[in-house]
């Protein structure tokens, strides 16, 4: 390989690095609130903040927007997506389906290594917890999911859950705003994890279908009430 084509390999590579990083930021604020729904992202501001070029913040803002939480108002700018009662219904619904039948799939298809690992994230979920780390509780949660996704074996579910992540992640942050803490949702949602893996350890579709299910609409049910 030229010395210009070494040159230009790395330029790529941190292009892309910087572009993933603006992109966690972003998706760390609007998803813990510190961005409120309706609230305008401002370039330059982006910019300054994470002290990276305009090329980067403008990968990472495509990239939320094809992810529904952000949109770009023509003449307005780039705004975090408003929350409201219908959208919350889609989100919602898409992922009892979505994750339904991924639990179902992964009850069928997950090799041993991966309930394995499934069954450590869960511990993993519930140490967190203990340790009251937030930052490290979501963190694990996103594992899990990717994990859950990969388990079920179909590349179009795994590529869809984790991009669904960061909105259902949005409102579990708004339903524990409302509540006054995220120790018991997030208590709930470890007894939800474990009855799912339970379920695929033992080969069960159904049961494992059910658990997503009546966690996704109990969590619906939550934000229903103050939106």
């Amino acid at each position: 390989m030229s010395a210009l084509a070494t040159t230009l390999q790395d330029y790529r590579k941190d292009a892309r690095s910087l572009a993933e990083k603006a992109y966690k930021r972003l998706v760390k604020k609007i998803t813990k609130l510190e961005l409120m729904p309706g609230e305008p992202v401002v370039e330059k501001t982006l910019i300054e903040e994470l002290e990276i070029g305009r090329t980067p913040v403008r990968e990472a803002l495509q990239r939320l927007a094809a992810e529904g939480l952000v949109a770009h108002i023509p003449n307005r700018g780039m705004f975090v997506t408003e929350v409201n009662a219908t959208s919350a219904q889609h989100i919602y619904e898409f992922r009892s389906l979505i994750e339904g039948q991924a639990a179902r799939l992964a009850a069928v298809r997950a090799t041993d290594k991966e309930i394995r690992e499934l069954t450590s994230l869960h511990l993993a979920l519930v140490e967190a917890t203990e340790a009251d780390d937030i930052n490290r509780y979501v963190d694990c949660d996103r594992e899990f999911y990717s994990a859950f996704s990969r388990a079920a074996q179909n590349i179009y579910l795994g590529e869809v859950i984790p991009r669904l992540f960061n909105l259902h992640l949005r409102l579990w942050f708004m339903i524990s705003e409302r509540v006054g803490g995220w120790h018991d949702i997030a208590r709930a949602h470890e007894e939800m994890t474990k009855d799912v893996v339970d379920a695929i350890s033992r080969r069960n579709p159904e049961e494992a279908e059910l658990a997503i299910k009546i966690y996704v609409h109990r969590r619906h049910k939550d934000i229903r009430a103050f939106l």
